[in-house]
């Protein structure tokens, strides 16, 4: 979709695409990058037989430019988002972008589209697409000589569309999203495609999305579609283990810095067997994301059985965590980490 400014209805945003004015685009070639440019937004040539389109040699990241009370424009940890970009291409063999250069653009991007980041009453923002694929026109099965990065935004509303109420989720043992010594670490784009039948399946049955267990023993909790998982039980937050099968998240990293540091929560960051969700001592659970910041969960359901948590309302935990955490994004709480950059 594309839009002028006066024609979006802040208010009302989804999370679906909406075109604004610039991109940035850097092209990798003869073993480096060029300088790249801010261009206006637009379709890109690419070979049919281009590396993405055959093999999926593709990485990406999220990210939210958001304004401030006072009208500042803010961003949330990009240095974490940088990092885990070079990972991520590290995983898929193809050519790091500098981190301080990623960074940069980044800025001019979110600079130059300014004038899209949602005003700070409206609880929008501006999401960020840092993407790169492999463009070398190819036949057999090897990494690209030539890839593109490209930024572009799109001002977007909550992803879940109820905003911070509770969703509900349906454990899956009939697909798996990631096994050990794969990508599921990574943010690849080839990770996502296999998450849109599950989910295009459990939302014909009610479900707002799938809780995956992992692939070896089907037993342990891995990911909510393409957020991380996260419970109270036993008074304690507690997290899937970090096994390279699920996407270090920026948000749950720091989800779990404001539980010890500013709340003196225990957290434990280990095997969670899908059992444990259905016992008494569990009490809270949400998920975490950059598109789904902090998102409740108020039932799981797995074959005919269903645990409902606070009468389908966000737990006193949950909703504590999402206000310390929208209020260090927004400027609203004081922020002790260091975590968040504006943009001057």
């Amino acid at each position: 979709m594309q839009a002028t400014r006066k024609e979006i209805d802040f208010n009302n945003l989804g999370f679906d695409f909406i075109q604004t004015d610039w991109m940035f685009l850097s092209d990798f070639k003869n073993c480096e990058w060029d300088d790249g440019e801010l261009l206006p937004y637009g379709s890109i040539e690419l070979s049919p037989s281009a590396c993405i389109l055959n093999y999926g040699q593709g990485i990406f990241e999220g990210m939210k430019a958001l304004k401030s009370k006072d009208g500042r424009t803010t961003l949330f940890r990009p240095s974490e988002n940088a990092k885990r970009f070079i990972k991520s291409a590290e995983r898929l063999v193809m050519p790091p972008f500098d981190e301080s250069e990623f960074l940069n653009a980044v800025k001019k991007v979110v600079r130059a589209n300014e004038h899209f980041v949602p005003p700070y009453e409206t609880g929008g923002s501006l999401y960020i697409r840092p993407l790169m694929i492999g463009t070398e026109p190819l036949l057999g099965i090897k990494p690209a000589k030539e890839y593109k990065f490209i930024i572009f935004c799109s001002p977007v509303g909550p992803y879940f569309p109820e905003g911070f109420s509770s969703i509900n989720l349906l454990i899956s043992k009939k697909f798996t999203r990631a096994s050990l010594g794969g990508t599921g670490f990574s943010k690849t784009c080839s990770n996502y495609a296999g998450t849109m039948k599950p989910a295009t399946e459990a939302k014909k049955d009610g479900y707002d999305q799938i809780l995956y267990l992992d692939s070896v023993f089907m037993k342990y909790i891995s990911e909510v579609g393409s957020a991380n998982f996260c419970a109270i039980i036993n008074d304690t937050l507690v997290t899937p283990r970090l096994d390279g099968t699920i996407l270090e998240g920026i948000t749950l990293k720091s989800v779990l810095t404001i539980a010890e540091k500013k709340f003196g929560i225990k957290t434990e960051q280990r095997d969670i067997s899908y059992l444990e969700l259905f016992e008494d001592s569990c009490t809270e659970t949400f998920c975490t994301g950059t598109a789904a910041v902090i998102t409740p969960i108020g039932s799981i359901t797995y074959q005919h059985k269903t645990k409902t948590f606070n009468n389908q309302e966000p737990g006193v935990i949950t909703k504590k965590l999402y206000d310390t955490l929208v209020g260090i994004q927004r400027l609203d709480i004081e922020d002790e980490f260091g975590w968040v950059q504006i943009l001057e």
